[in-house]
């Protein structure tokens, strides 16, 4: 890789999907134990229809799991245009950075029901590179129009 912040891009965004394969084992893992499955042939093959249920763990980790996919899919393609930008490698870092450590306190916050605003304060804290790289990939576009 001979451009350095993709290469970091790649790196922390790596990071960021196998955190959700975690999560999405995790939420798995929990529906199994607490015997709380989606849909009835699953329910069915581990016990009884009784089993196709709703239960609040499982609820709160798939709500953790997709609120990863509304906000770590936009990091993807933001970051991924944003590396093309040819942007200062360190700070480039810096908007990964924060990105992930936002998300990992998030997530943390959401599954272990830390108290607010832990969780609102971290979404918002991970925003920031979000929008920081928005801007940046607009203004260098707008000048080719």
């Amino acid at each position: 890789m001979e451009n350095e912040v993709f290469a970091s891009f790649i790196f922390y965004s790596t990071l960021l999907i196998v955190k959700m394969y975690l999560l999405a084992i995790m939420t798995g893992q929990i529906r199994l134990r607490k015997k709380a499955f989606a849909n009835p042939e699953d329910a069915i093959r581990h016990g009884g229809v009784d089993f196709y249920r709703e239960d609040p763990d499982v609820e709160r980790y798939r709500r953790a799991h997709r609120n990863d996919m509304e906000n770590i899919f936009p990091f993807l393609f933001l970051g991924a245009i944003y590396s093309l930008l040819d942007p200062n490698p360190t700070l480039a870092r810096f908007h990964f950075r924060i990105f992930l450590l936002g998300r990992l306190i998030h997530t943390a916050a959401y599954v272990l029901a830390l108290k607010a605003p832990t969780r609102s304060v971290a979404y918002s804290i991970a925003q920031l590179p979000c929008f920081s790289m928005a801007l940046q990939i607009l203004l260098s576009v707008a000048s080719y129009r």
